[in-house]
């Protein structure tokens, strides 16, 4: 169970340890609900950060307060049933954290190292969008489709996850840009047309943001 404590550590998502749980909070979008019209309508924005991502947050409260209580008492075996929730609410807090600056009205466009990059690893802005959309699109269920950055390669890569599992830990990759294809982040605007939403949302990539977490992660 360190390793979740670890993880959420790293993301500045949790507290030093299981004996001082902090609270964590819902963040504050850097734009209005509307912001995003018309890729994203206000509807679903309002509902996707102030009801699921708090749902989230709520439950990885409980969940951690339900460990710090278990790790005081010694009961191994509630802190190991408690991994499913902290991985699904965890990485739930953790993926929309990041999807929320993922996204911007005014993302401008890929520039610089991270451009030289994307087209390094493959072939061009355009295949690289092809290849994350039509992963992402072909997500079994709910999840997310990731650009994200290998360390021990020096290279960008494109990834998959099932539900909320978080990229970083789940595949070793730096998340960078993320595609939430849970049916709530879409469905009242798109109905079943999946790659109609995925196609749209590269409209509103903040690239300054993936620029800024692929300088970090490098």
């Amino acid at each position: 169970m360190l390793s979740f404590s670890r993880l959420f550590a790293s993301r500045g998502l949790v507290a030093a340890g299981v004996r001082s749980c902090q609270k964590h909070t819902l963040p504050d979008l850097p734009y209005d609900y509307n912001a995003l019209e018309p890729v994203i309508c206000a509807e679903i924005m309002q509902l996707h950060h102030s009801k699921h991502h708090q749902t989230y947050v709520n439950n990885l409260n409980v969940a951690e307060e339900k460990l710090a209580e278990a790790h005081a008492k010694g009961d191994v075996s509630t802190v190991i049933s408690l991994a499913p929730a902290l991985k699904f609410n965890g990485g739930g807090h953790i993926n929309h954290t990041i999807f929320w600056q993922n996204l911007s009205p005014d993302g401008g466009e890929p520039s610089g190292e991270l451009l030289a990059a994307i087209n390094r690893d493959f072939g061009s802005l355009d295949a690289m969008k092809s290849q994350l959309s039509a992963a992402t699109i072909a997500v079994q269920g709910s999840g997310w489709g990731w650009l994200g950055y290998n360390k021990q390669k020096g290279a960008l890569q494109i990834a998959t996850c099932p539900n909320q599992d978080p990229l970083q830990a789940s595949t070793g990759l730096v998340p960078l840009f993320g595609i939430d294809v849970w049916e709530h982040a879409y469905y009242l605007q798109y109905k079943n047309v999946r790659p109609d939403y995925v196609n749209a949302i590269w409209k509103v990539a903040n690239w300054k943001d993936i620029s800024a977490r692929f300088a970090a992660a490098k």
